[in-house]
């Protein structure tokens, strides 16, 4: 299964889809990228003057890239139509904040799978490489 067609095969379509590139994937982890353009809606409001992308944004990209992406990997041809994927834990530090315009590289480590269940430490870097935001995301496949 190449890149491409795991990204393909993401249960989303802009404008909720938020990863651009896997830059390298294994049964171990996942690094990807995606570029936070400065017209994306939720700029226009949060903050009026200054914009900052919600941390909510930044988890939805870290869980896309970190845990549905190596999810889809990990299952393979298991992976359809018919599968569904649920968070069910997160906890995440949000360290400095991210601005419109800035491309985020998210480096994905397997803790585990077993039993339909994928939990994976994730950290989020700026273009800079400095860490903006890390922790673990954990999510049912089935």
């Amino acid at each position: 299964m190449t890149n491409q067609d795991i990204i393909s095969k993401l249960p989303y379509s802009k404008p909720f889809l938020f990863v651009d590139e896997i830059i390298s994937i294994s049964e171990n982890g996942v690094e990807g990228t995606y570029y936070l353009d400065e017209n994306l809606d939720f700029y226009k409001g949060h903050f009026i003057s200054n914009p900052i992308t919600p941390g909510v944004i930044l988890t939805e990209v870290m869980a896309q890239i970190g845990l549905v992406c190596l999810g889809i990997y990990l299952l393979n041809k298991e992976f359809n139509k018919t599968t569904s994927i649920s968070l069910t834990s997160i906890e995440i530090d949000f360290l400095k904040p991210v601005y419109p315009n800035e491309k985020v590289t998210i480096i994905s480590e397997k803790i585990y799978f077993r039993f339909g269940k994928l939990k994976c430490k994730v950290s989020m870097k700026n273009q800079l490489g400095i860490e903006v935001c890390c922790g673990t995301i954990a999510g049912m496949i089935v």
